[in-house]
């Protein structure tokens, strides 16, 4: 065979009498890489392909390592083989079916009349790690698909040779480790040893092929990581996850309730709807600095509408429909088709243009129960929603005064970390790949210009246009989507929307879709979870609890109520004939900013005693002082308590 050569991310070439695999390459660049090496990526492909892959001439090769994060996946990937090992060694006659890696580790789903319960998942993995200590060699074969089938069916592993025989192909992938084997794509590492932390996390139950009228399987769930230390981290978070699920914060601090009348379609109590109108205030308090209009439009319309927009032959499976007159409607699912009806409704000129238009209509979107999840998976919702109508050569300060809007909003919120992802052209959509070249291009270049740092995310953009994504990352490191801007060049095409030049012809505007917060119940989960519940003082729905030692300070206390309110501030006095010490547990609980304790002393003194949620106190505070601060506190929507500061 003549010289093979595979070509290095620093462009240097190892060359070859053959094919070498990925481990060889690695073997030929030192022991050390050799040792760490899970896997490779090929040709710019961010898939990773089996270490034991041959490699053909001129392959670009960039080698995938145990401490990487794409490696964490193989190491995820083998673990869940490991697993099944386990399972199989404690007890034989259990059926295993399919493991794969999901978001922070992987699951195994198996067959058996077996019931798993807590007890087990600590014998399981005891099990595993006996197996990991064994550093069994993963070895791959390829076996002829009837061979698989007659060896599966051999061992009364029926779903594997369901799967098997549904493969269209000739050839199958099976990997081995010690006695026990998978029928496997792969790609795994080189032997059990390469994984350092396991635990398992959890069972629960599942439908073979997620086909609710087919076999029901356990499955259970776990994680894997490079260290022990990592590991510790995630089972920390995992557990502060626990503490600030928004479902349960929302609950113990009377914001909002579900109820299965109208599935997916939250209430908001009085405080969880001032949270909820106190950020549209601070949107529209923008929107008027940034040169947005508001706008209000139609809840149902005629399909032609959709069919007109593209969203009834792209988005249908999402909506929901209904018959008035012998005419088929449907409830909005978003509001850029009725602000194209809004945008043609009177002649544009260019000087008119960058035109913008933003919207709180509520939304409506069909969600499977499956995947509804308290505010952040829901049917009914409002969106920080606008659409921006402009020239090409508007795009790039558009998008420019996009992210600066967007990174007063989130500084302002307390939410500094955020990631941008270019998300490109779906398989499902509508429109020429000429005029999503265009878009893709023209966000590409607004990025690049800007010098913003961003990520490609292949094929999830919208099926009208391509988007940037914003991704915030929250106080435990959990990455959220909230914030978006999306280029369209298809729905002015499909309105046949236009404006007059300044060469006096007719042009097409530009569409950009763009919201900041996203939908204002999954903002508002994000951002509970964020904050633990600890909503900044110009959010939180009571500021100031007035607590009274005895009746003697009601005078007072019901006065100093008066000021708060006459200051702006969202107070309450708490009259109770309770003990101080139980009035402050629950104020803390429901996590007031502020708590006014008033006895005798500060009666007399004419003064209150501050305690912040966090428990510290300021006492003998004068009173005017306390309302100047905590006005300005509001006023100004601070992140921080300027008593903490003192």
């Amino acid at each position: 065979m003549s010289e093979i050569k595979i070509v290095l991310p620093d462009n240097s070439v190892k060359e070859f009498d053959h094919r070498p695999t990925v481990l060889e390459v690695a073997q030929s660049i030192g022991e050390g890489l050799a040792k760490n090496t899970v896997g490779g990526q090929i040709n710019g492909s961010k898939e990773i392909i089996d270490l034991r892959t041959p490699l053909d001439d001129g392959t670009q090769l960039s080698i995938v390592t145990q401490n990487s994060e794409e490696g964490l996946e193989v190491i995820r990937h083998s673990a869940a083989h490991v697993m099944a090992q386990a399972v199989q060694e404690i007890w034989p006659d259990i059926q295993v079916t399919i493991g794969p890696v999901i978001d922070n580790g992987f699951y195994y789903d198996f067959h058996s009349d077996k019931p798993f319960h807590e007890d087990d998942l600590k014998v399981i993995e005891k099990k595993m790690k006996e197996v990991i200590k064994r550093k069994l060699p993963i070895l791959r074969e390829e076996w002829p698909k009837q061979k698989a089938i007659e060896t599966f069916k051999g061992i009364n592993e029926n779903f594997k040779v369901e799967i098997i025989e549904d493969l269209n192909e000739e050839v199958v992938g099976v990997y081995t480790q010690g006695d026990w084997f998978d029928l496997c794509r792969g790609p795994h590492i080189q032997h059990t040893g390469q994984i350092k932390a396991v635990k398992l996390l959890s069972v629960a139950g599942a439908y073979w092929r997620g086909d609710e009228t087919k076999e029901q399987l356990q499955r259970i769930y776990a994680t894997a990581f490079n260290d022990k230390k990592e590991l510790q981290e995630y089972l920390h978070n995992l557990e502060e996850a626990k503490k600030r699920d928004h479902r349960k914060l929302g609950k113990d601090l009377k914001l909002f309730f579900m109820n299965p009348l109208t599935p997916g379609a939250p209430f908001f109590t009085p405080k969880g709807a001032l949270v909820y109108n106190q950020l549209q205030n601070l949107m529209r308090e923008k929107y008027e600095e940034y040169g947005y209009e508001e706008v209000i439009t139609p809840q149902i319309f005629d399909v032609d509408l959709y069919h007109q927009s593209g969203h009834y032959e792209n988005y249908r499976e999402n909506m929901y429909f209904t018959k008035i007159d012998d005419r088929d409607f449907s409830v909005k699912p978003m509001n850029c088709p009725g602000h194209c009806l809004i945008y043609a409704s009177e002649r544009k000129s260019y000087r008119q243009l960058p035109y913008r238009i933003a919207d709180f209509g509520r939304l409506h979107r069909y969600e499977r129960s499956g995947v509804m999840h308290g505010l952040t998976r829901v049917r009914s919702f409002v969106q920080d929603d606008a659409h921006i109508f402009c020239t090409l050569e508007q795009m790039q300060n558009e998008i420019q005064a996009f992210m600066k809007f967007l990174g007063e909003v989130y500084s302002t919120l307390g939410m500094p970390e955020y990631k941008i992802y270019l998300s490109t052209r779906p398989e499902k959509r509508m429109g020429s790949d000429e005029i999503w070249d265009k878009a893709e291009s023209s966000l590409k270049d607004a990025l690049q210009a800007l010098d913003l740092p961003y990520e490609v995310n292949e094929g999830d953009g919208a099926f009208y246009g391509p988007k940037l994504d914003i991704m915030f990352v929250d106080a435990i490191k959990r990455p959220w989507q909230l914030g978006t801007l999306q280029a369209d060049f298809n729905m002015p095409e499909n309105f046949d929307l236009k404006y007059v030049g300044d060469d006096n012809s007719e042009h097409r505007p530009v569409m950009l879709h763009r919201a900041i917060l996203g939908s204002l119940e999954r903002f508002m989960g994000v951002y509970l979870e964020h904050t633990a519940g600890h909503l900044p003082f110009w959010l939180s729905p009571v500021q100031v609890k007035i607590l009274n030692v005895t009746d003697r300070q009601n005078e007072f206390c019901l006065e100093l109520l008066k000021k708060c309110k006459e200051h702006g501030l969202r107070a309450e006095f708490d009259d109770r004939s309770e003990k101080l010490g139980y009035k402050i547990r629950e104020a803390q609980l429901e996590k007031t900013p502020y708590m006014l304790t008033i006895g005798d002393k500060e009666v007399e003194a004419n003064t209150v005693s501050v305690r912040l949620r966090n428990g510290d106190t300021k006492y003998g505070v004068d009173i005017s002082e306390f309302l100047k601060k905590a006005s300005e506190e509001n006023q100004m929507r601070k992140l921080h308590s300027p008593w903490l500061e003192q």
